[in-house]
C-alpha cells in the first residue's frame, strides 16, 4: 500500500476482461491501479500511436493485494488478454523469477533506463537483468509544524525528544505516521534499518542477514512506539489515517507521502500556512536518512500476443512528458530524473528537491521473489511496535524469515 499512498484514487470498480483486437488494430490492455487522469495519459499514447495500437486501461482494484491476486491467478493461467502490467515495486522479483515477464533488452531496455533514477531501476530489475520500465516512484518526507518547531529534528532520538517537551507544555505533540500491521510498518522499519546501515536479507537475496543494524532498528522502533508521543490509535493507522491525525491539530509531526500536501491545503486551512518539510528523520545526526522507495513499474507479459507493441506502450505512458503530467495532476513523483527541472513542477511540488535528494539516496525494500511472505512475517513480528524485544525477536525472525524464502512455489 505504501507506493498507492500519493494516489488520488478512484472508486473501486472491477478490471475489466481482455478484449479482442480491433479491425486488425492490436489492442493492449493496461492492467494498472486506479490513477484519477491515467486514462488522458493513455488517450494521448493512443494518439501518439497512430493507429499502429490502441492501449486499453484496464483498472485493477484498489487494494494492493487484490491487484496482485489478480494479475498472479490470470498469469498462472496463461492468460494471454493481458499485455502491459502495472507492477508494485516489490512485485518485480516475484514476477520475473516465475517467468510471467518479459526481460527488456537492447533499445527497449535502453530507453527505459536513459535518466532513470538508480533506485527505481533497482526495484525494477532481478539478477542483473531489466523486466520492467519504472513509472513512478514515492518516498516519505517529515512534514512539521513550524509555529511548534522552528528547527526539524535530524533523528528519530531528536524528535522523540521535542514531542515529549511539547507534549509536557500542554501543545500539540504527536508523531503521526503508519502503525498497524501491514506494509507500511514493514517500511517503517526498513526505513530505520536502512537508515543506521543495517541488512535484512543478504545482496543476493536469496539468505537471512539480519545484522547488527537491522537489531539496533528493532530497538528504535520500540523506543519510538513506546515513549508515548504517538497517537493512541497508532497501532491501526495506515497512511491517511495518519493524514487526518495530524489534520486534526493534535500532531507536531507526520511522516507520510507527498499526498498529504494537497490535502492539507484543502482540508486543513488553518494549518496549511504552518506546516513545513524536511528531509526523514535518521538514525545519527551526521548520517543522512535512506528512505524506502515506493512507486510502480511496468512490465510486460510473457504471454502477450503482442510484445512489440507492448513495449511499445510501456515506454510511451512512462515518458517523460507523462511523467510530468501524471506528477503534477495524480501526485506520483517521477523516475526521470530531469522531469524535476521542469519549471511546472515548482508549484505541484514546492519540496521536489527533498523528494529528488531523498530517491537519489534511498532504499528498496529485500529484493526477493518471496517479498510479500516476507512482509508478511516481518509486519507480524514487528506489530505491536511498543512489544518489541530486539534481541529476542532479532533471533526469531532469522529463522522465520528464511522459511519464509524457502517456501515452494508463489502464493495464489
Amino acid at each position: 500500500m505504501a507506493a498507492l499512498a500519493a494516489f488520488t484514487l478512484l472508486a473501486p470498480g472491477v478490471a475489466a476482461c481482455g478484449g479482442a483486437d480491433d479491425g486488425g488494430v492490436p489492442v493492449i490492455n493496461v492492467y494498472y491501479a486506479p490513477e484519477e487522469n491515467f486514462q488522458k495519459v493513455v488517450d494521448d499514447c493512443n494518439q501518439q500511436a497512430q493507429g499502429k495500437y490502441r492501449i486499453a486501461y484496464q483498472v485493477l482494484p484498489r487494494g494492493a493485494d487484490e491487484q496482485r491476486v489478480q494479475m498472479v491467478r490470470r498469469l498462472a493461467a496463461e492468460d494471454d488478454g493481458m499485455d502491459v502490467l502495472g507492477l508494485d515495486v516489490t512485485w518485480t522479483a516475484e514476477f520475473a523469477s516465475a517467468k510471467w515477464i518479459r526481460e527488456w533488452t537492447g533499445a527497449q531496455r535502453d530507453e527505459a533506463s536513459k535518466g532513470t533514477l538508480q533506485q527505481p531501476l533497482e526495484s525494477a530489475s532481478y539478477e542483473g537483468k531489466l523486466y520492467a520500465a519504472p513509472k513512478n516512484t514515492n518516498t516519505q518526507l517529515l512534514w512539521y509544524r513550524s509555529d511548534l518547531v522552528p528547527n526539524p529534528p535530524k533523528t528519530w532520538d531528536e524528535m522523540i525528544q521535542m514531542s515529549q517537551d511539547l507534549k509536557s507544555q500542554g501543545k500539540p505533540y504527536e508523531i503521526d505516521t503508519m502503525g498497524a500491521q501491514y506494509e507500511g510498518l514493514v517500511v517503517l522499519y526498513n526505513n530505520m534499518v536502512a537508515s543506521d546501515g543495517g541488512k535484512i536479507l543478504s545482496d543476493d537475496g536469496n539468505k537471512v542477514e539480519f545484522d547488527d543494524g537491522a537489531v539496533k532498528a528493532l530497538g528504535t522502533l520500540q523506543k519510538f512506539a513506546s515513549a508515548g508521543v504517538t497517537n493512541p490509535s497508532f497501532t491501526n493507522t495506515q497512511e491517511d489515517a495518519a493524514r487526518l491525525q495530524f489534520q486534526g491539530g493534535s500532531g507536531a509531526f507526520q511522516l507520510n507521502y507527498p499526498f498529504v500536501w494537497p490535502a492539507l491545503q484543502e482540508g486543513a486551512p488553518d494549518l496549511k500556512d504552518k506546516v513545513k518539510w524536511a528531509r526523514y528523520p535518521g538514525i545519527d545526526a551526521n548520517t543522512p536518512s535512506k528512505v524506502t522507495v515506493g512507486g510502480y513499474n511496468l512490465a510486460v507479459s510473457k504471454y502477450t500476443k503482442h510484445p512489440d507493441e507492448s513495449f511499445a506502450a510501456a515506454l510511451c505512458l512512462r515518458s517523460p512528458e507523462h511523467q510530468l503530467f501524471s506528477a503534477i495532476n495524480d501526485g506520483v513523483p517521477p523516475t526521470i530524473e530531469s522531469v524535476y527541472s521542469d519549471p511546472q513542477m515548482d508549484k505541484a511540488y514546492p519540496f521536489k528537491a527533498d523528494i529528488l535528494a531523498q530517491v537519489k539516496d534511498g532504499a528498496n525494500r529485500p529484493i526477493t521473489p518471496a517479498y510479500q511472505n516476507v512482509s508478511t512475517v516481518l509486519s507480524a513480528t514487528l506489530s505491536p511496535p511498543a512489544d518489541i524485544r530486539p534481541d529476542q525477536d532479532a533471533k526469531d525472525l532469522r529463522g522465520s524469515i528464511q522459511d519464509a524464502l524457502e517456501s515452494k512455489g508463489v502464493l495464489p
